[in-house]
């Protein structure tokens, strides 16, 4: 059950063969609602694959009708496979969002680790214990895509309510 003023906010972390999401109620004590991963055969062809990614997607927001979406911005390392695969399923999010009216943040992966933990160079480990913590979970969240999408999203509950603070004064 929403209270009235709380805003809902999902946070995903892109992949055309597993995307996390996240979805958390609330600003800086942010509660659970949901999260988990979408996944895609390896062997269906791409536009099959970011046909369920839409799909998969939309039917989340339909359910629980965030009133935000963050995302995680692409990191381009060395694969350019994989990062153009990231892309679409990128596209396919944000594409969602807006057919939604849905808003869209963008969150690079140091601005992400140093919100939920404090230093924008952790690793996956103390993010997922920091999750965990934000949380109050019993475990930290799995998958680590699961994980990363909470990451997501409790990190723009958090710059949500520092710019709300800062509007105030």
């Amino acid at each position: 059950m929403r209270a009235s003023d709380s805003r809902v906010t999902i946070g995903i972390d892109p992949g055309t063969a597993i995307l996390g999401y996240g979805i958390v109620e609330g600003d800086g004590d942010s509660r659970l609602i949901e999260f988990g991963v979408i996944e895609t055969p390896s062997g269906q062809p791409m536009p099959d694959r970011l046909v369920t990614l839409y799909n998969a997607i939309t039917e989340l927001l339909v359910q629980h009708e965030p009133d935000e979406l963050a995302v995680e911005q692409l990191f381009f390392a060395r694969n350019v496979t994989t990062a153009i695969a990231v892309g679409q399923a990128r596209g396919v999010v944000l594409l969602a969002a807006a057919q939604r009216g849905i808003p869209v943040t963008e969150y690079s992966p140091s601005e992400i680790k140093n919100a939920i933990v404090g230093y924008g160079k952790a690793d996956k480990r103390q993010v997922q214990e920091m999750v965990r913590i934000l949380l109050a979970l019993e475990m930290a969240p799995h998958p680590d895509d699961a994980a990363d999408a909470l990451a997501v999203a409790l990190c723009h509950a958090q710059t949500r309510q520092f710019a709300a603070h800062l509007h105030e004064g």
